[in-house]
């Protein structure tokens, strides 16, 4: 959907604008004045509206990261836009981002999130840099070579395993005059950003002849390392915190977003990929990138079941970049009495399965997170979650039988890491015996000790594997006495990668 943009305001393409050779932490030149400025790292300044009569600065869109899922916000320490977003890069491999040179030239510690259509919204993945590598030549982005490859400490979750495909000097004849470019980035809408939007837009731009048309800027637009895109009057354009973004032409970035005008009354220009800037980065990402795994779904993703009844979901499937491949399907965190049937319990990627559950008479009431597993023949795997609600089944206590106590009863951890909790019984008769259900698939549960005096406590350590997903998990806890008497209570697992109250943990 096309988003009209009141006049003086840019897209979300690409990245700064330029200065008569100064940054735009010194952005006092006058509009008439021909020069260039590094791109969106600088995007706490303000960058002057074009005087006279202005162009209308639209067409810009909407966008979301599942139209092209390689795509990550940069962010800075100290950052005056929201988040501290700064530039655009492009996911190329599972640590590896491909983003302009001068996005590492502004002051802070850098750090990048992923999978957001509005850096406002909770969640995301953040992870940090752990190095920042220019292009060998690069010296100021108006003298080219404004390209870097950023490696980053954690795999970047790339919905789907869509990892950009990035243009060489094997494609040469892809980035041509004539030829359309559709660009992707998270920067400023308007040029004093007192929108503060920091959603992802995209917009289609033209590749033109820059030798002609790109000149007399600046210390002038050089065709070997650049490409000039856009309008003259910058009717569709780039503005700060666009800077590293992507231009893409038949599938593949041909180049990221470096510089403009200082009155973005011009053309977008990006470094170019399509030669010996594009083979460097193929050398530096290194190696094939891994062909994106299967995928899992549930549709329904909640269920809700009478105890001693089933309901059923359906488990979709979606082929890898391998295509289709045979994967057996499995279910973990049931809760005690309830069973899990896959019809069939194999499938094609591509195809689906209808999944039932059925509960036991006896299952107590409650909320579960049902993990469901794909596993092919090479031992990857996918999951999906579905939430199974049991209503009219057993109490806590029932009939006053065992009372259970878990304290605290909540925690957070991250992935492959524990919580810890106690837990404390009474009732019935003779000793209680622990045990657990709902702990995420690959998790684990230890009870120090699994048998417990009439109310007597155990300390409680819920172990979860590193390819356990974010997610709630309730973890039901049930203590049965010698005379077969039983309780139950839940203790509520957030597994994530940020801190808590949805703070990011570096």
């Amino acid at each position: 959907m096309t988003r009209p943009r009141p006049q003086g305001l840019l897209p979300l393409v690409a990245a700064a604008v330029l200065l008569p050779l100064l940054p735009l932490t010194s952005a006092t030149a006058e509009p008439a004045a021909v020069g260039n400025a590094p791109a969106a790292n600088y995007e706490g300044d303000t960058v002057p509206a074009p005087s006279g009569p202005s162009a209308s600065f639209h067409n810009g869109q909407d966008a979301t990261v599942d139209e092209f899922p390689a795509i990550i916000a940069g962010l800075r320490a100290g950052g005056t836009r929201p988040q501290g977003q700064t530039c655009t890069g492009t996911v190329v491999a599972p640590r590896k981002i491909l983003i302009a040179a001068h996005c590492a030239d502004a002051a802070g510690d850098k750090s990048f999130v992923y999978g957001l259509d509005d850096l406002n919204s909770p969640g995301g993945f953040k992870t940090n840099v752990v190095t920042y590598k220019k292009h060998p030549k690069y010296v100021n982005f108006d003298q080219g070579y404004d390209v870097a490859v950023v490696t980053v400490a954690d795999d970047i979750p790339v919905r789907g395993g869509k990892y950009a495909q990035f243009a060489t000097s094997a494609d040469s004849g892809l980035a041509v005059p004539g030829k359309n470019g559709l660009g992707f980035g998270y920067g400023k809408k308007d040029f004093d950003d007192n929108l503060k939007d920091v959603t992802l837009d995209k917009a289609t731009l033209p590749i033109v002849d820059g030798d002609k048309v790109c000149q007399g800027v600046g210390a002038g637009f050089k065709s070997a390392t650049m490409i000039c895109a856009g309008y003259s009057d910058g009717r569709t354009t780039i503005l700060p915190g666009d800077s590293g973004g992507p231009l893409i032409v038949e599938g593949k970035v041909v180049g990221v977003a470096s510089w403009s005008r200082s009155d973005f009354k011009w053309y977008s220009v990006y470094g170019r990929l399509t030669n010996d800037m594009g083979d460097w980065v193929k050398q530096e990402v290194g190696g094939t990138v891994p062909a994106p795994d299967f995928t899992l779904g549930a549709s329904p993703a909640s269920l809700k079941v009478t105890a001693g009844k089933y309901a059923s979901t359906t488990i979709t499937t979606v082929a890898g970049s391998t295509g289709a491949e045979n994967v057996t399907l499995s279910a973990s965190g049931l809760p005690t009495g309830a069973k899990a049937t896959f019809q069939p319990t194999s499938v094609q990627t591509g195809s689906n399965a209808k999944l039932t559950i059925e509960a036991a008479a006896s299952t107590a009431n409650g909320t579960y997170t049902v993990t469901v597993t794909g596993t092919n023949a090479a031992g990857k795997s996918a999951t999906t979650a579905v939430s199974l609600t049991v209503e009219d089944g057993g109490q806590n206590p029932p009939g006053g039988d065992v009372k259970v106590t878990a304290n605290p009863s909540s925690g957070s951890v991250r992935p492959g890491l524990f919580a810890q909790f106690s837990v404390s019984a009474t009732g019935g008769t003779g000793a209680l015996t622990l045990t657990a259900s709902g702990v995420p698939a690959g998790g684990s549960v230890q009870f120090n000790p699994a048998s417990i005096a009439q109310g007597g406590s155990s300390s409680v350590l819920v172990w979860t594997a590193f390819s356990t997903p974010a997610g709630s998990y309730p973890v039901t806890i049930k203590a049965t006495s010698a005379d077969g008497k039983s309780g139950t209570t839940t203790f509520t697992l957030s597994v994530t990668r940020f801190g808590v109250s949805g703070a990011y943990t570096d």
